[in-house]
């Protein structure tokens, strides 16, 4: 501090900083300049070819393809997400008996929440390979459960009409447990006051749930809409390990054409650079029109 304040702060920041820019910041502008060339990766050689990686995209069937598996992923990995996290960390909060003006959680939630939250102790590796396996025609658990039951067992990742859904449920599992707990500490952070004064005027819990819970959770399902979105933008690892974009491209999304596209038999880099792009401003507007469709007056408590 014998130089001042600002020349501490500067020492302070300007390494994280470099480390930043040099790590980040290049990678992405890099892949800009690369997106523009028709690098294939291991050659030398890379000449500008303009737009020409973008306007290929336009007219490319696989990647129009993965876009539409990506948008159902948009627009049912968040809704079903947040909706099941709602629901279990309202059971967990208030969903006991009606007493202590019925805002008590079940019995045993501690162990509820710690079976809920055990997917996130998991890689995504793992996940992507247990439910591999619980899918497997012959020997995976949940053909054998249907078989005990007499029912028919199909080849769930094996077939083009369910390959993609069991991706789906599979990434709405693995993420659902982290919101039971990120709403369940919201909820205990709400005064019970209010619950019970809404309570003696005999509300209901879905009542309480759709007028006092969720508008004083809204900041925090704003920020898991956010995630979850970002998250099924991509699924890129749970897709390749579990499907590899099978079969006959059903279960195909763009982070997985981005790959194939890079370090398949083509290697074309400076196409996977455009897909790459285009993945990027998508991300961004996806961020930016969730934050603005989901702005609200924030709503204060004492």
């Amino acid at each position: 501090m014998r130089h001042g304040r600002y020349p501490l702060i500067v020492s302070f920041l300007l390494p994280p900083l470099v480390l930043y820019g040099v790590f980040v910041l290049s990678p992405y502008l890099q892949a800009f300049q690369i997106s523009t060339t028709d690098w294939l990766g291991y050659s030398a050689q890379a000449d500008p070819v303009g737009m020409a990686n973008f306007r290929t995209l336009l007219h490319d069937g696989y990647v129009w393809n993965a876009l539409k598996n990506n948008a159902i992923l948009l627009a049912l990995v968040p809704v079903l997400t947040i909706a099941l996290g709602l629901f279990f960390a309202t059971m967990l909060t208030m969903g006991g008996r009606k007493g202590r003006a019925g805002v008590s959680g079940v019995r045993g939630t501690s162990i509820y929440r710690l079976v809920y939250f055990f997917p996130q102790v998991l890689s995504v590796v793992i996940i992507a390979l247990l439910w591999k396996e619980i899918y497997h025609p012959n020997s995976g658990l949940l053909n054998g459960t249907l078989r005990a039951l007499g029912l028919p067992a199909p080849t769930w990742l094996g077939d083009p009409r369910f390959a993609f859904w069991c991706v789906l449920a599979v990434m709405v599992w693995s993420n659902v447990g982290f919101y039971v707990v990120l709403f369940g500490a919201a909820m205990q952070a709400i005064p019970r006051d209010i619950y019970e004064a809404v309570m003696l005027d005999g509300a209901s819990r879905a009542v309480m749930l759709r007028k006092i819970t969720i508008p004083l959770l809204w900041d925090t399902v704003q920020v898991a809409w956010i995630y979850l979105a970002i998250a099924a933008l991509d699924g890129f690892i749970l897709v390749q390990l579990m499907t590899n974009g099978g079969p006959n491209f059903s279960s195909d999304v763009i982070g997985m054409r981005m790959y194939d596209t890079a370090f398949g038999s083509e290697t074309k880099f400076g196409y996977a650079s455009a897909i790459g792009v285009v993945m990027f401003f998508l991300t961004l507007s996806v961020a930016v029109l969730a934050l603005r469709a989901a702005r609200r007056d924030r709503i204060e408590y004492s």
